[in-house]
């Protein structure tokens, strides 16, 4: 079984670069407080350190 994180979006895109907005889409989040279970890739992690404002991981899973 493949490692996964879990990661819940904490900020809001307003006002944010449009580049942080496509990172966040790209991950998978749109919304305040939404969660999504991602599989634990570099590039996952890549994206995850770009916007460490507006994300945070909740759990690591396997």
């Amino acid at each position: 079984m493949a490692k996964t994180i879990v990661v819940k979006q904490i900020g809001s895109p307003i006002r944010r670069p449009e580049i942080q907005r496509k990172t966040l889409i790209g991950l998978g989040l749109n919304k305040m407080h939404k969660t999504r279970e991602l599989e634990d890739t570099p590039s996952v992690r890549g994206m995850i350190n770009k916007i460490p404002h507006l994300v945070e991981i909740v759990e690591e899973r396997g």
